[in-house]
């Protein structure tokens, strides 16, 4: 910061005075952000580096500094910084014999330009005429000490190192010195020099063109020209890899989404819900990010190859960006409704097990009561019975027909789960469908048995004086009251699987309903007691065989009836316990839906009013392109460290998941839709900053101010109502509301076709703004053409239609010049000799496709 005072002459902010790392770091910001107010852009360079004393990193704001606040003011006709110090220096020393100031390295090597500098202002501190070009130590350190002594110029060079290594940036700085020490200085005449007298007289040959004169310019072209077209190549490399790359991905993803098949289990099903949730947290998100650095890559590109007068880059079928936006788009559509889907298949799934082990117990009962049914109603006891007896087995057929008419309404449902699993799908039908005709047949011959035994008893029947009704009663009794504990049984069994609250309140009153029935069933049950209590009362009086207290009407006894009754009993407040234990679990899927919906509802308004901002933004304003690109970024800071709202968001819908939560009607956002927002946020904010450092780029390379910037965004805003760029209508449009001339008919078409295959050379159909922006400022730009690098390579080569191998690595970088022998064609002109070469060719295949 004293630094810059001293060097600004201008005061900064004032300095944190503590010793801890935070203070340091603030300090060196504030350095920073004053060199960025005066205009220098820093890539690269933050403070953090500066105070863990990155050397590199320092020696760089160093260098930044110095050319900013040293160099940079230096204009001479109207040349930059560099090139106007470099003629300045030209100019004052062309009159000096030995010295030729071609550029800040090789040119000062021998100390004579230093002492023709002084010279030239201050005639009286040295004699010229004195020194000679083989003593360039004793040159340097005569211009050194001179320039310390009586110039106030340090000595911040050393004589050996400039000898040999000279560096062309520390001898920059130095000569700056000797421009702001002699620049208010009026010129003194040119000095005269003495010379020694001629040895000889030499006849000078006819005046030539001086092809080394401009070589220096011309080599800087070509390398410029050339490295461009190296990182152009470099560029269009990443963009077919990062494509393919993000295709295959693609690809890979999407059969998977698309295939709802509907053949998969349980666990399945669950598995695939896990790797769906696997692909949406790990899977997508960095493909997200590859799909906005490939546009990015693009558009940064297409904007290079048109401010380098290339023709535009246009990738390999089913590459282009359109076909990357289609192929994310199909993605997308694969994975609209995958999740629903999924959670409806595994509730559908559940459903079906459900049902399938409802199935089972109910044909479990039904098996149970119909084991050895078939055998009794086949028996012949009939024909060795007296009358007694035949009466006692019509009344117990009686009775079964009364059982069998109960059962009836079991087989019934039994048929009607079996048909629901067939239109459900369930995956193991097979055992099911057999299990439930099995049972059907059965209960079919059932029927057409008890109906022959039933004719068969009442011919046999002759009498049926004496009826037992107390066994009758018991049986009549005990068949219903059997029947209605087994479904109670059952129904106390059932699985407690609900969703809503609605579902487990609609449970809880069933049951509520069904225990104020017990005090009914109860006085039933001791009705039957009672009957038993009365036959073994009347068989012990009246001391008759305890044969008789079998009842001959039902297979039922008592202590069936006791043992069923005391399970009912049992399971009430089992069941009690299960409906209380989903009550509560229900009560929390609803904390869930409130938690998710006060987070949802403030998370979407968040990102809605985020993405206006960006939008906002993006159409541009009265402020510059670089305080654009900073509010974004800090948008997008801000966006970032708003990630962990979205993160807990994420958490809470994956609980609700977990819990078979599927709907919300509290929140009027979706997961879903607070995820394609975040998203459409972060492409925004990325593509926007994309566009206005392109901008930028465009205003630097094209010398075009930023109020004309505006005027264009403001006209191409106003026809860009879709904000997805121009069609060509709207191109006319906006091309007539600038002043750009394209008279109607014909040749306005024409006109309009040209200025098409200018700004969408990949025939999207849509002309972004960097496109029309470009295209405004092109005619008048100064860019690189053929012409100009075929007179660059002329130059270095003499004036000759050739260059050989030797004149390029002389002149130009070994990597420049290997990349041009490696592409140039061998020339064909008549006595050129070997390894010589056509940079005419090469040229032109610079700037074509």
């Amino acid at each position: 910061m004293l630094l810059l005072e001293v060097i600004s002459g201008e005061p900064l902010p004032k300095p944190d005075r503590g010793k801890m790392r935070f203070h340091k770091i603030a300090n060196v910001n504030k350095a920073l952000e004053y060199i960025e107010s005066k205009g220098v852009k820093l890539v690269s360079i933050g403070a953090e580096e500066i105070v863990d004393g990155n050397v590199k990193m320092t020696l760089g704001l160093i260098w930044t500094i110095i050319l900013r606040f040293a160099i940079q003011d230096i204009n001479v006709e109207e040349l930059s910084a560099r090139d106007g110090l470099l003629l300045w220096c030209q100019r004052k020393t062309a009159p000096y014999n030995n010295v030729n100031v071609q550029n800040f390295h090789n040119s000062w090597k021998d100390g004579l330009a230093f002492c023709a500098l002084i010279h030239r202002h201050r005639p009286d501190l040295l004699d010229y005429s004195q020194l000679h070009k083989g003593d360039p130590i004793h040159n340097l350190n005569l211009a050194f000490d001179i320039a310390e002594k009586h110039l106030d110029i340090p000595k911040m060079l050393d004589a050996e190192d400039v000898s040999r290594h000279p560096d062309e940036k520390s001898t920059m700085t130095y000569v700056s010195c000797f421009y702001h020490a002699f620049r208010n200085m009026r010129d003194p005449p040119p000095p005269v020099i003495r010379q020694p007298p001629p040895q000889r007289v030499v006849v000078a040959p006819p005046p030539e063109r001086d092809w080394r004169k401009d070589a220096e310019t011309a080599a800087n072209r070509i390398c410029r020209v050339l490295k461009v077209n190296q990182e152009n190549e470099k560029m269009m490399e990443d963009y077919e890899n990062l494509a393919s790359d993000l295709l295959a991905w693609i690809n890979r993803w999407m059969p998977w989404l698309a295939n709802r098949s509907t053949d998969d289990t349980l666990q399945q099903a669950q598995q695939k819900l896990e790797d769906y949730r696997n692909y949406r947290r790990r899977e997508k998100p960095p493909r997200i990010e590859d799909k906005g650095r490939l546009e990015t890559l693009f558009n940064t590109l297409q904007t290079r190859l048109r401010l380098s007068n290339r023709p535009a880059f246009l990738p390999r079928d089913g590459h282009l960006i359109k076909d990357i936006n289609a192929a994310w788009a199909g993605l997308e559509d694969s994975e609209k409704g995958f999740e629903e889907w999924l959670l409806s298949e595994i509730m559908r799934l559940e459903r079906l097990e459900h049902l399938a082990e409802k199935f089972r117990r109910k044909c479990a009962l039904h098996e149970e009561w119909a084991h050895g049914k078939e055998d009794a109603l086949r028996s012949n006891d009939w024909r060795s019975c007296g009358l007694y007896k035949i009466k006692a087995l019509r009344k117990r057929h009686e009775a079964f027909e009364s059982d069998l008419g109960a059962h009836q309404d079991r087989v019934e449902q039994i048929a009607a789960i079996a048909r629901e699993l067939n239109n459900l799908r369930y995956p193991d039908i097979g055992p099911i469908n057999a299990r439930c005709q099995a049972i059907c047949s059965q209960w079919d011959r059932l029927g057409q048995l008890s109906s022959k035994r039933r004719e068969t008893l009442e011919d046999a029947e002759r009498i049926a004086e004496r009826l037992d009704s107390l066994y009758l009663d018991f049986a009549k009794r005990a068949a219903p009251f059997n029947n209605w504990l087994d479904g109670a049984r059952e129904d106390l069994a059932d699985l407690v699987i609900v969703h809503e609250m609605r579902e487990i309140e609609e449970l809880v009153n069933a049951h509520d309903q069904f225990k104020s029935t017990l005090g009914d069933a109860d006085r039933e049950f001791s009705s039957i007691n009672q009957i038993e209590h009365e036959v073994e009362h009347l068989v012990t009086s009246h001391g008759l065989d305890r044969e008789l207290l079998r009842n001959p009407y039902t297979d039922l006894s008592a202590s069936d009836i006791r043992r069923k009754w005391g399970e009912v009993q049992n399971s009430v407040p089992r069941r009690d316990s299960q409906l209380q234990a989903e009550l509560k679990r229900q009560q929390n899927n609803e904390r869930l839906r409130t938690i998710f919906a006060e987070k949802a509802n403030q998370v979407g308004p968040w990102l809605e009013r985020e993405l206006e901002q960006v939008l906002a933004i993006g159409l541009g304003g009265r402020g510059r392109l670089e305080d654009a690109i900073q509010q974004l970024r800090s948008i997008q800071r801000n966006v970032l460290g708003y990630k962990p709202n979205l993160d807990e968001l994420e958490r809470v819908h994956q609980e609700m998941q977990e819990n078979f939560v599927f709907e919300n009607r509290k929140s009027r956002y979706s997961m879903e839709s607070l995820r394609v927002g975040w998203e459409t946020l972060l492409t925004s904010i990325n593509k926007t900053i994309n566009e206005f450092e392109n901008q930028v780029l465009l205003r630097d390379s094209k010398g075009i101010s930023e109020e004309q910037i505006a005027e264009f965004r403001a006209s191409f805003s106003h026809f860009d109502k879709e904000r997805a760029g121009l069609d060509p209508e709207q191109l006319r449009s906006c091309l007539i509301s600038v002043g750009y001339t394209i008279r109607p008919g014909r040749e306005g078409d024409a006109e309009l076709h040209r200025v098409l295959a200018h700004v969408d050379p990949n025939r999207m159909g849509r002309v972004p703004f960097e496109a029309f922006l470009d295209f405004m400022t092109k005619e008048n730009s100064d860019q690189d053409t053929v012409e100009q690098m075929i007179d660059s390579f002329r130059i270095l080569a003499s004036g000759k239609t050739f260059i050989t191998a030797d004149e390029l690595e002389r002149e130009l970088p070994r990597d420049q010049a290997a990349y041009c022998m490696a592409r140039m064609a061998p020339s064909r002109e008549p006595g050129a000799p070997p390894r010589s070469f056509d940079y005419v060719t090469f040229s032109r295949s610079l700037y074509s496709q």
